[in-house]
């Protein structure tokens, strides 16, 4: 023992490290386990742990290998790791490097497309009241889709056939691999700010998942659900759901059926104008018709075929209402000559001077106040009495009551 080595922390844990990264098992192996205290540091660095129901061992994900998820790690996730194990010397501690990680039970792909999904609809970028109408008669429509495509090709066949009055527009852009998401953004960004068209159709054929996602890209979803400019969303076939198609105006099955629902049928528009003809034309020959009555009956009319007949009716009625009018003012006045002899004769009846002819008379003093009793009279009083055909002057000797 007194000849024994002594080691420094140092190289006992350079020593493990060695034989653990000289273990060809150790080198690469996958592990599969529940995800626990994730966490992502500013540096791009991932540390976390991955558990079962009897152990845990730590786990880390460097920047650039964690730049390559496609999902979002969360704690209490069963995933699938793959990496290296060895030490970490300046704590002694093993741990597993991962260079991938993956859904247990469930691809990546699919776990980003249901987490960016949850993300943006409570964000409201699915929301109907967001949408926007789709023109009916479009004037000008942009294709954001690649040019060498066959979806491209049914597009412009189908909108070609069915509304040649539209003018379309095609953007070029991939629709696959790193640079698609980006292009996509910039040429909806630029149909916008340009204002080339007042309908966007943007996608592609179908494919597997890989070669959809670029519509499954977040900025793509916000770069839509931005424009001014309604979007038809057209990505893969009728089964195929994107991201892009929950935030678009509207969502079409196919690119095929994209062009359908962008724009009429002229077939179907020729026949709603000749239904819209023939409908016209009847009501203009039933309202000539109707008109045609009305001269027939017009023509039928008395006053018409002799106008001179009309004013002799009116002047006979004249004379009618003329002779009533003379007629009823004679038989007014009549009545109003005797109603005046009636009353004339009532207050002749009434007069003073009818009293005074009977041979009555009114003594007056001298400003002409009437004495109604002989005890008004004062001895020795001048007084005036009224008779039926003159005055008296008269003296008050007594007055006896």
């Amino acid at each position: 023992m007194k000849n024994a080595p002594i080691y420094s922390v140092t190289q006992v844990n350079q020593y493990i490290k060695g034989l653990l990264d000289r273990d060809g098992a150790l080198a690469g192996l996958f592990v599969r386990g529940e995800l626990s205290n994730y966490k992502a540091y500013p540096s791009g660095h991932h540390y976390f742990s991955l558990k079962d129901a009897e152990g845990a061992i730590r786990c880390v994900m460097f920047r650039r290998e964690a730049m390559g998820l496609r999902f979002r790690p969360e704690n209490g996730m069963k995933v699938v790791a793959f990496g290296r194990v060895t030490v970490f010397p300046r704590d002694g501690q093993y741990q597993l490097y991962c260079s991938e990680l993956t859904p247990d039970g469930v691809g990546d792909l699919h776990v980003a497309f249901e987490q960016l999904k949850q993300k943006l609809y409570q964000e409201g970028l699915f929301d109907p009241a967001h949408k926007k109408p789709i023109p009916r008669y479009p004037r000008k429509i942009a294709l954001i889709t690649s040019p060498a495509g066959a979806a491209v090709r049914d597009m412009l066949r189908i909108l070609g056939a069915r509304w040649p009055l539209a003018e379309v527009l095609v953007l070029p852009v991939r629709v696959q691999g790193a640079e698609a998401p980006g292009e996509l953004c910039a040429a909806i960004a630029w149909a916008n700010r340009h204002r080339v068209a007042d309908l966007l159709i943007t996608g592609r054929g179908g494919g597997s998942m890989e070669d959809l996602w670029a519509f499954n890209d977040e900025d793509v979803a916000r770069t839509i659900y931005a424009s001014e400019i309604p979007v038809i969303s057209a990505v893969g076939h009728e089964p195929d759901v994107t991201i892009a198609d929950f935030v678009a105006d509207l969502r079409a099955a196919t690119p095929s059926n994209a062009a359908e629902l962008a724009v009429p049928d002229q077939n179907e528009c020729y026949g709603w104008l000749e239904q819209m003809e023939g409908r016209l034309a009847g009501a203009m020959g039933r309202r000539l018709e109707r008109a045609r009555r009305e001269l027939e009956q017009a023509g039928r009319c008395r006053a018409l075929q002799d106008p001179m007949n009309y004013i002799n009716d009116r002047r006979m009625l004249l004379d009618y209402q003329r002779d009533r009018l003379a007629h009823g003012l004679t038989g007014a006045m009549g009545r109003e000559r005797e109603r005046f002899a009636r009353l004339a004769a009532a207050l002749d009846a009434l007069s003073p001077l009818k009293v005074l002819g009977r041979g009555y008379a009114i003594p007056q003093r001298s400003d002409g106040a009437v004495l109604r009793s002989a005890k008004e009279a004062m001895p020795g009083e001048t007084l005036l009495l009224r008779m039926a055909d003159g005055k008296v002057s008269c003296k008050v000797i007594e007055a006896a009551g």
